[in-house]
This record gives C-alpha cells, sequence and structure tokens, in this order.
C-alpha cells in the first residue's frame, strides 16, 4: 500500500510534469559534476550490491523450499535429516540476511554520492540565482525562491533513491521472479506474477493521476502560505506600524486553510488506493497458491515448492507497497527539480562579456572618472526613462543629483553599480566601459550608501566587514570612527559583536545608515556613490557625518544623490533632471542665480520651508 507521506512541495505546472528523459539526463549530469568522492567506484558498487540484493532475495525462498522438501522427503527419520533440514534452514536464514544487507550497505556506499548532487544543484542554483540580474529579483517572492531551491535539491536525492535504488532494480526483481518460476515451476505461475504486477502498476498509476490534482492544490496553498511568511517576517516593521498582525495571520490562515482541504481529500483518495492495493495484492497471492496446491496434489510440486513460489510473490510485492507513492513523489520531484533548474537556465541580462578584464585603480589615488555618454534606458513597468543622458564626473570631484522621485536618479546609480546596462549609450569609468570590465572588480571600485541600508541578521563587525571580509581589527574601527558610529558601539553591553537582527530591525534607521557608510568606507572605493545617505539621521549628527563625508571625499569620486540641496552645496557639479532627462546643470550658486531655473525654485521653496519652521521654533 502506498506509503501514507503527505509532504508538500511547489506549485506543479499545468501539465502533468517535464519530459522524464531530459529530465533523467539532467539527474545524470548533475551527479556528473557532484564531484562526490569515488564517484565512478561508488556507482559500480552499489549498483553490483543492489542486484546481488535482489538476486539473493529470489534466491531465499527457493532454499527454504528446498528445506521443506527434504524434510517431508520419504525418508527414515534420523540425525542426517534433521542436520540436511537445519542446513538448508540456515542456508536460507543467511540468504535472507545477504539480501536484506545487500540494499543497506549499498544505500550506505552510494550516500555520499546522493548528498554531493544535493549540495551542487543547491549550490549552483543559490550562486546562479544571486548573479542574475535585478530585473529577476525584483519579480520574484523570496520565499518562493527560497523554497525551490530547498525542493529542488532534496528532488535530486528522493529522485537518485528512489529510481535507482528501488524502482530499476524492483523491475530486475520482477524479471528475476519470473524467470525462476517459469523455469523451475510452470509458465503459468510467471505469468500470474506479471499480471498480477502490471494490473497491480496500472491501477496504481491511474488512480495516482487522479489523485494529482490534490496535490497541486496542496502545493500551492502552501508555496502561497510560505511566500506570506517570509514576506510578513521580512516587512515586520509594516506589518506592525499599521497594526496589520490580525490581517497577516489571517492570510496565512487562509492559505493553509486551502491547504488542509485538500489534505482531507488526498488522505481520502489515499485511503482508496491502499484499499485497491491490497485486494490485488492478496487475490494475486491466493491464485498463486492455489495454482501451487494443484501442483502438489498432482505430485509435480512438493511442499516445499508450494512454499518457495508463495514467498517470492510474497517478497516480490514488499517493494510494490510504496509504488503510489513513490510514482506521485517521483513526478512532483521531477516538477520541483525541473523548476530549480529552471533558474539555474535563467541568463543574467547583466553579465561579464567574454575576456573582460579588471578595471585598474588609479595608481595617484586621485579617484576614479565617471562619464555617461548618451544614455538610455526604460523600465518595463515606467512610462518615463532615462533620455540621452549625458554627464562627466572629474576624478576627485563631487557630483550631485537631484530631481523629484522618478526623474532617474535611482537608474543613474545602478547603471554606474552596473546593477543595469544602459539600452543605449555608455557608462564610462577611467576611460574604460563597464561592460567589458568584470563585474567584480567593478563593484570593488565603486561603493554605495543607500538610503534603506539593508543589514545581515549577524553581527556588527559582520555587517560592516561584508565590504572586505580580510580587514583587520583597527581597519574595522577606523571606519566605524569615521561614520561617527565608534561611540555608540562603545556603548553597547556586546560591542562590535551585537546583533543588529532581521535586516538591522534592533538599529535605529540613522545607526543603520551609519553602519552603511562605515561599511562602504572600509571598501575604500574610488567613486563612492552617497543616495540620500544621511536622510535618517539627525540634524546634529548629519552635520557631523557630512564632515566626515568630506574627509572621506579626499582621494575619491563622489557621486550624491540628495533631496536636501543644504548637503550639497559645496559639490562641483549639479545635475538638475526632471523626466529622465538633465534639465539643468551647473554649480550650486550658479543654479541658484538662474531666474526661473528648476533648482532655484527647488532651493527658494526648501530654505522658505527652513525659515518658517525657525520662526516656530522661536
Amino acid at each position: 500500500m502506498e506509503a501514507k507521506a503527505q509532504g508538500a512541495g511547489p506549485a506543479a505546472d499545468a501539465v502533468d510534469g517535464p519530459k522524464t528523459i531530459p529530465a533523467l539526463m539532467d539527474l545524470v549530469r548533475l551527479v556528473g559534476r557532484s564531484g562526490a568522492p569515488q564517484l565512478r567506484l561508488r556507482l559500480i558498487a552499489s549498483i553490483g550490491l543492489t542486484i546481488a540484493g535482489k538476486a539473493l532475495g529470489v534466491l531465499a525462498p527457493l532454499v527454504l523450499g528446498a528445506a521443506v522438501n527434504h524434510l517431508a522427503s520419504d525418508q527414515p527419520a534420523g540425525v542426517s535429516i534433521a542436520l540436511g533440514f537445519a542446513a538448508f534452514a540456515v542456508g536460507w536464514a543467511v540468504v535472507r540476511f545477504l539480501s536484506s544487507a545487500a540494499p543497506q550497505l549499498s544505500d550506505v556506499v552510494f550516500a555520499p554520492v546522493r548528498q554531493a548532487a544535493q549540495r551542487r544543484a543547491a549550490t549552483e542554483t543559490f550562486a546562479h540565482a544571486l548573479n542574475l540580474s535585478l530585473d529577476f529579483h525584483q519579480t520574484k517572492r523570496s520565499g518562493a525562491l527560497s523554497r525551490t531551491v530547498d525542493r529542488g535539491s532534496r528532488s535530486v536525492d528522493f529522485l537518485l533513491r528512489i529510481l535507482a535504488f528501488n524502482l530499476a532494480p524492483t523491475v530486475l526483481e520482477l524479471a528475476l521472479a519470473a524467470a525462476v518460476l517459469g523455469g523451475k515451476y510452470d509458465w503459468r505461475f510467471a505469468a500470474v506474477a506479471v499480471i498480477v504486477v502490471l494490473l497491480y502498476t496500472g491501477l496504481t498509476f491511474a488512480i495516482s493521476n487522479w489523485r494529482i490534482e490534490h496535490r497541486r492544490t496542496m502545493n500551492t496553498a502552501d508555496t502561497e502560505a510560505a511566500g506570506q511568511v517570509v514576506d510578513a517576517l521580512l516587512n515586520y516593521e509594516t506589518v506592525k506600524s499599521f497594526g496589520a498582525e490580525v490581517r497577516a495571520a489571517e492570510g496565512y490562515d487562509r492559505a493553509l486553510g486551502v491547504y488542509n482541504a485538500a489534505a482531507l481529500k488526498a488522505n481520502s483518495s489515499l485511503a482508496l488506493l491502499n484499499a485497491i492495493q491490497a485486494l490485488i495484492m492478496n487475490v494475486g497471492l491466493g491464485v498463486m497458491a492455489v495454482m501451487a496446491g494443484f501442483e502438489a496434489a498432482a505430485g509435480r510440486m512438493g511442499p516445499g515448492d508450494v512454499t518457495a513460489a508463495v514467498l517470492i510473490m510474497i517478497s516480490l510485492y514488499a517493494p510494490l507497497n510504496i509504488l503510489g507513492f513513490a510514482y506521485r513523489e517521483i513526478r512532483q520531484s521531477f516538477i520541483d527539480m525541473e523548476e530549480m533548474l529552471k533558474v539555474t537556465r535563467q541568463s543574467p541580462q547583466v553579465a561579464d562579456a567574454p575576456g573582460a578584464a579588471d578595471l585598474l585603480r588609479p595608481v595617484d589615488r586621485r579617484g576614479g572618472s565617471l562619464a555617461f555618454e548618451d544614455v538610455s534606458f526604460r523600465h518595463d513597468a515606467r512610462a518615463n526613462g532615462l533620455e540621452d543622458v549625458s554627464f562627466q564626473v572629474a576624478p576627485g570631484t563631487t557630483t550631485a543629483l537631484v530631481g523629484p522621485s522618478g526623474s532617474g536618479k535611482s537608474t543613474i546609480v545602478k547603471l554606474a553599480l552596473r546593477l543595469l546596462d544602459p539600452q543605449t549609450g555608455r557608462v564610462i569609468i577611467d576611460g574604460a566601459d563597464v561592460r567589458d570590465v568584470t563585474q567584480a572588480s567593478l563593484r570593488r571600485a565603486v561603493a554605495l550608501v543607500p538610503q534603506d541600508v539593508a543589514l545581515f541578521n549577524d553581527t556588527l563587525r559582520v555587517n560592516i566587514a561584508f565590504a572586505r571580509p580580510d580587514a583587520d581589527e583597527a581597519a574595522i574601527w577606523a571606519a566605524a570612527e569615521a561614520a561617527e558610529l565608534s561611540d555608540f558601539i562603545q556603548g553597547l553591553p556586546e560591542g562590535m559583536e551585537t546583533r543588529v537582527g532581521e535586516r538591522g530591525l534592533k538599529l535605529s534607521g540613522g545607526e543603520r545608515q551609519r553602519v552603511g557608510i562605515a561599511r562602504a568606507l572600509l571598501a575604500d572605493p574610488c567613486i563612492l556613490i552617497l543616495d540620500e545617505a544621511t536622510s535618517a539621521l539627525d540634524s546634529r549628527t548629519e552635520a557631523a557625518i557630512q564632515k566626515t563625508l568630506r574627509k572621506a571625499k579626499a582621494g575619491r569620486t563622489t557621486l550624491v544623490v540628495a533631496h536636501r540641496l543644504s548637503t550639497i552645496a559645496d559639490a562641483e557639479q549639479i545635475l538638475v533632471l526632471k523626466a529622465g532627462r538633465i534639465v539643468e546643470r551647473g554649480a550650486h550658486h550658479e543654479l541658484v542665480a538662474r531666474v526661473g531655473g528648476e533648482y532655484a525654485a527647488l532651493w527658494k521653496k526648501q530654505t522658505r520651508g527652513a525659515r518658517s519652521a525657525a520662526d516656530v521654533d522661536g
């Protein structure tokens, strides 16, 4: 009967499953590159042990049958009869033990291969997902992607175990049993064995196909529930601030309700399947026993032969007990593996060009130059994008980007970091097109302090040192001090070993931004990008960090995104963007003096607001 296991996998495709042969080839190739120790030797040994176990499993009933025949033979009672029977009985016990031990030993031999293949699948998929472009991750739910990787890698282990050491050996055992029954006894015994197994298998597959829809519903609900949980936990502050805890829990409960309803239907249909399987199995055993009895009555078989025939059928049925479960889980595992492989088949839109060279740092530590040449980029989800944007940032200078939301400031930052590639035009750093250099060297040369700094659920030390894991203690503390963070850390009971919580939620917004600044300064970049890097700080801390950032800018080129114009008054160049175009450019004093200009209007609005606030405070 089918094992009553109801684990859920990710949602199945609309089709019944991926093509079996290509999926099997993917599995074979994965094993080949798994890097398992003594791979070839382990494969040969495990297959040999499995075959030996199945052959001994068919042989064991024959040995016991011979023992019974020997005991029932027309010979005078005596010690020799007892010793002969004992010898056969001991032989049967030994053969039966070996037939049971061989698959276990085979599993031990092959287990490192399965684990290596599972590890390789998970690592390759995770690494490839990290290398995929920004557009991929912006359209994926983190919880669903994580579950896809997890289930896909576990499906590799299951498929190797069930296909190589369960179903394939069962087919071999059926062939051996049919050959023995037909050759030693009568062809009708072999025919009964084959017919019963085919009937059993056919009905199991048919009912399992009918049950698969319940599984799909369960899997869809399970993935939805997992996605809701991860989304709610990652956005805990948002959920909490809007009092949406009950709503989030109710959404999770609804998904679990759908899962439970489908699970009940799956369990009921499972009971029906088990009953039908038991009926076929017992009818087959009954027919075999009756046929053997008639043969024994006719003198063509001994009592031991009757025992052997029935035992062969019982041993043959034993692996079929999990056939329904195995069939369904194999199909589901192929789907899980295919979903995982879909991730690895995604081509990143941003990738290193063949033969890409490393970006060389300027030897005079003057900072890198940055230039946009007729750059255009349009997001799929937006009506506007960048259009023919051109500007140059000289080494060691500061350029500021200002403009309303959606004007293209963040897109320029992502293009400079090569998180996106321009659809037309070029982005040039130190004379090299960013598409012609390796991404790793580019990211070492360019560091970003975002407006919303996301931290790992680890210690302050790990989060600051993330930019340069080989940095020593002195360098980490120097970066923390430069970001006005050292006094705060020294005041903590655990100091640098303080854990910051999920996404840094244990820290205030200003503290998170200071950690982000420290991390960027530790990276020692040629180009420093500040995307509203002080927006979450109070005025006193902002003034202190602005002073620190002025020092940090020495020997570096800086690109600043700002809404508060007072923070960029000392920039050598200010670019005013509107609807994806640069509408004004120049120094602060030039733009403020421009009558009717966008920057002048924005400056007047902010300074008027600041004066009004000062009057109220007074």
